[in-house]
C-alpha cells in the first residue's frame, strides 16, 4: 500500500477519466461575465465548471466511482458503505446501484432533507448520528466491523483523489491557456484531485482553495502547515453544508501541499451573493458548498493573483428549494 505522502500522478487521472466514463458526465465550462468582475477590465474571463450537471448533482459521483468500478466481485458482494452529509452519499448510493452492490451511508442529523431524500430514492440504507464528523467515521467502522461492509471514503482516499481529479482534467484541457482556478475546499478531495491535475498539465496556471470562514480548518492547516481540527460546533454554522468537515484528510492535505498555491476564505454573505450571481448570470443553480469557489473570484480578487482566465468549480446544485428561494430573494442583505 502507498503511502499517504505519495501523489496522484497523471496516467492514474487519466485511467480514471476512462474507468468513470460511462457513469460521470464530462460536464461544461461555462462562460459567467458577472457585472462586478467586468467592471474591473473586460479582459477578464472567469468560467464555471458546472459540477451541478451531473447525474447526482455533484462531483462526488467521480471518486465514487472510481473507487467502487476498482472493487472485486466478491467485494461488490459485501456491500459498501461511506460517512457523509450528502452528496458523497448520493455518489456511492448512484454508482452501488449500477454495480448492484447494497448501499449503507451513516449520515448526520442535520443534513439537509434534499440530500436525504435523494440517497434514499437510489436505494441507499440511512444510518443517522450527531453532527461531528469523527461521530460518522466511528458508526462506520462499528458497523464495517458486525457486517464487513467496504469502506468508500469521502476524500481521504488515492482513488478518490484520482477520480475528482478528472474534474481538473477536463479543465486543463479544455482551457490550454487558463491562469487560475478556484475550488471550494473541505475535507479536500475536490481540491487536491483538481489540483493535481491541473498543476500537472498546466505548471504556470495557479490554484486557490476557498472555505467558508465559519468552517476554516483548512486555511488554518494551510497556513501553519498542520492538520488542525475545528469542532463540529463551529464548522457546522455555515450554510454550506457540504463542507462542514472538521478537518482535511492526510492524504489530501499532501497534495494539497504540494500542489496548491493558497487558501482564501469567505463569508456567509459573500457566499449568498454568489449564488445569486451564479444563478442570474448563467442559469446555473448552486448549493451553497456550489458557490463558495465564484464567491473567493467576486470578493477576494486582493488575495488572488492576477488571472485574464479562470476557472471556479461550482461544486454541487443539490440545493433546498426553501433556501434557493430565501437566497434569490434577499436581496438587501
Amino acid at each position: 500500500m502507498r503511502s499517504a505522502a505519495q501523489l496522484v500522478e497523471l496516467d492514474e487521472i487519466r485511467a480514471a477519466a476512462a474507468r468513470i466514463a460511462s457513469i460521470a458526465v464530462k460536464t461544461p465550462l461555462v462562460r459567467a461575465p458577472f457585472p462586478a468582475v467586468a467592471g474591473r477590465g473586460t479582459e477578464k474571463e472567469i468560467w464555471l465548471k458546472a459540477e451541478s450537471l451531473q447525474p447526482i448533482g455533484a462531483f462526488k459521483v467521480r471518486g465514487a466511482a472510481n473507487k467502487i468500478l476498482q472493487l472485486t466481485p466478491a467485494e461488490i458482494a459485501r456491500g459498501v458503505i461511506t460517512y457523509s452529509s450528502g452528496n458523497h452519499a448520493q455518489g456511492v448510493a448512484y454508482v452501488a446501484r449500477e454495480v448492484g452492490a447494497k448501499a449503507v451511508i451513516v449520515m448526520p442529523a442535520n443534513a439537509p432533507a434534499v440530500k436525504r431524500a435523494a440517497t434514499l430514492a437510489l436505494g441507499a440504507e440511512i444510518v443517522d448520528v450527531g453532527l461531528a464528523s469523527s461521530e460518522r467515521l466511528a458508526k462506520a467502522e462499528q458497523l464495517v466491523r458486525e457486517h464487513g461492509y467496504v469502506v468508500i471514503p469521502p476524500y481521504d482516499d488515492e482513488q478518490i483523489i484520482a477520480g475528482q481529479a478528472t474534474c481538473g482534467l477536463e479543465i486543463a484541457e479544455a482551457l490550454p491557456d487558463l491562469d487560475l482556478v478556484v475550488a471550494p475546499v473541505s475535507g479536500g478531495g475536490l481540491l487536491s484531485g483538481v489540483a493535481a491535475a491541473v498543476k500537472q498539465l498546466q505548471l504556470r496556471a495557479k490554484v486557490f482553495g476557498i472555505e467558508p470562514e465559519l468552517a476554516g480548518d483548512t486555511a488554518e492547516s494551510f497556513r501553519t502547515g498542520r492538520i488542525v481540527t475545528w469542532p463540529a460546533e463551529l464548522t457546522s454554522r455555515t450554510m454550506a453544508d457540504g463542507l462542514r468537515t472538521q478537518s482535511v484528510g492526510e492524504r489530501n492535505f499532501v497534495h494539497i501541499q504540494a500542489f496548491v498555491d493558497g487558501i482564501v476564505t469567505v463569508s456567509e454573505a459573500e457566499i449568498r451573493a454568489a449564488m445569486r450571481a451564479i444563478v442570474a448570470t448563467t442559469r446555473l443553480v448552486p448549493e451553497p458548498s456550489g458557490a463558495v469557489a465564484a464567491a473567493g473570484l467576486l470578493f477576494h480578487a486582493h488575495e488572488l493573483p492576477v488571472y485574464h482566465k479562470a476557472v471556479a468549480v461550482v461544486s454541487g446544485g443539490n440545493v433546498d428549494p426553501a433556501l434557493l428561494a430565501e437566497v434569490l430573494t434577499a436581496e438587501g442583505e
